[in-house]
């Protein structure tokens, strides 16, 4: 077993962790129980197999089992008039059913939605999917589990119109036949029946069908996410990690270090910002773009003409899916742009360094808010995370308390009286002058390969 050193900035986040020695090109990182979101989240990082423990967040759901992964297809659905209103009954009958169990549950009530259904006066619950209403007391009893633990906040009521419209249903198997199935985009659900959807990308073969949420979107889209379950694989990682992990030489590595910016959403340690190449399409390129700032003057206007028509009339409608329909579109362009920007960078580079950064803090300082929502940065990462785990990428946060923008890449003097305004870093000892973003981008990277040769150079402990 192999310890790391004090020294190592990987110990920052850990009291006690060991890091078994290397096989088959593979690391397994075995740490405490206190520690193991904190893993998970910064420590991704050096190895593609995980320790568990079984985990349950209310009494009425199965333990997780670890052997296995899920994948969901969100595709559009094209349901028929009874079938949207089929759909809004349930939507309505598990707002109902939430609220009226929260109300209860405070009041030292436990029920059931058997229970609730055999009441003479919610008979008409009966009309909906009953593991509709049964997901229903799941989730409540997962939230008062979160809000107990304090990892959340306090259930709410729901309200029509402000929360969500959706529901999950399950697929069971009796007898070799399930009760929900996909083939030849036709997706059969219970009570609603067979619906034409839209399968855009190609199902992976033996999955097992093993849930449906039914949501309808501001914009007027009716969505089904489709969830498989598949056997977990192990992703080996690169060669050339592989071969770092063996000889400790990173002069063959393809390292980049990425620092984010408002105006570029990230500036690399190449100097470069966010662009790929669309191949069949003479090779045009697209470049970042603050999709929100683009369509804001419409969606101005729209907003002001529906605050000028009467509330709950036919007008007002109307209009209100208009607005919706732009918000939808400058958000369906930045989930696209960082999905397809995030799968390259994967597939491109062997270790990927970033910035571990409190976004939420970010977005309270110096009116930043809505140019940091509009980046997108925290999606990015949730994205460019998947994709390392599918490639064999290494992701590897940096301190955020780690001087990037203040560090000369040049002669590593740290320039104290930096200024945020200042977009230009000037070293006053050396006097190299490099763009500010890019510079911070330079220093990520050096600080991830220190860390990764800092760990190869641990001694085994005593």
């Amino acid at each position: 077993m192999k310890k790391l050193k004090n020294k190592c900035p990987v110990k920052r986040y850990f009291s006690e962790q060991y890091i078994a020695t290397v096989s088959d090109g593979e690391l397994r990182l075995i740490i405490d129980e206190p520690y193991r979101t904190a893993y998970r989240r910064y420590l991704y990082i050096i190895s593609h197999t995980y320790e568990y423990k079984d985990r349950k967040r209310n009494s009425s759901r199965h333990k997780a089992s670890y052997d296995v992964t899920y994948m969901a297809y969100d595709m559009e659905g094209c349901p028929s008039d009874e079938q949207k209103q089929l759909f809004a009954q349930t939507f309505g009958n598990c707002r109902f059913l939430w609220n009226r169990m929260l109300s209860d549950y405070k009041k030292g009530i436990h029920r059931t939605p058997a229970q609730y259904k055999a009441d003479p006066e919610m008979s008409w619950l009966k009309l909906s999917d009953s593991l509709a209403l049964a997901n229903v007391q799941l989730d409540l009893e997962s939230a008062m589990s979160d809000y107990r633990s304090g990892n959340k906040g306090k259930p709410k009521f729901k309200k029509k119109g402000l929360c969500r419209d959706s529901y999950k249903t399950n697929c069971q198997y009796q007898n070799g036949k399930a009760t929900i199935t996909l083939a030849d985009n036709i997706l059969h659900l219970p009570k609603a029946g067979d619906i034409r959807v839209k399968c855009h990308r190609n199902i992976k073969d033996d999955g097992i069908l093993k849930n449906v949420t039914v949501s309808h979107e501001p914009d007027g889209r009716w969505m089904f996410s489709v969830v498989y379950e598949y056997k977990r694989t192990e992703t080996p990682v690169k060669p050339g990690v592989a071969e770092f992990l063996e000889t400790g030489c990173a002069n063959g590595l393809k390292v980049l270090g990425l620092d984010m910016s408002l105006p570029h959403l990230y500036v690399d340690s190449d100097g470069n910002a966010p662009t790929y190449t669309l191949t069949g399409r003479n090779g045009s390129i697209v470049s970042f773009d603050k999709h929100y700032r683009k369509l804001e003057p419409r969606i101005r206007k729209a907003q002001r003409e529906l605050s000028r028509t009467k509330k709950h009339s036919r007008n007002h409608e109307k209009q209100a899916l208009k607005v919706a329909k732009l918000h939808a579109k400058a958000k369906h362009q930045r989930h696209d742009f960082l999905r397809q920007i995030a799968s390259r960078l994967a597939r491109e580079y062997d270790i990927i360094g970033i910035e571990d950064l409190d976004m939420r803090a970010i977005k309270r300082s110096l009116r930043f808010g809505k140019s940091v929502s509009d980046n997108g940065w925290g999606l990015f990462v949730t994205y460019l995370e998947e994709a390392c785990q599918k490639t064999g990428c290494l992701l590897l946060w940096v301190d955020k308390w780690f001087p990037s923008s203040k560090t000369c890449s040049h002669c590593g003097h740290v320039h104290k009286e930096l200024q945020l305004s200042d977009r230009t870093y000037i070293c006053p000892v050396c006097g190299h002058m490099m763009d500010r973003d890019n510079n911070a981008a330079i220093n990520i990277r050096d600080e991830v390969i220190n860390i990764l040769l800092q760990y190869h150079m641990s001694e085994p402990a005593a």
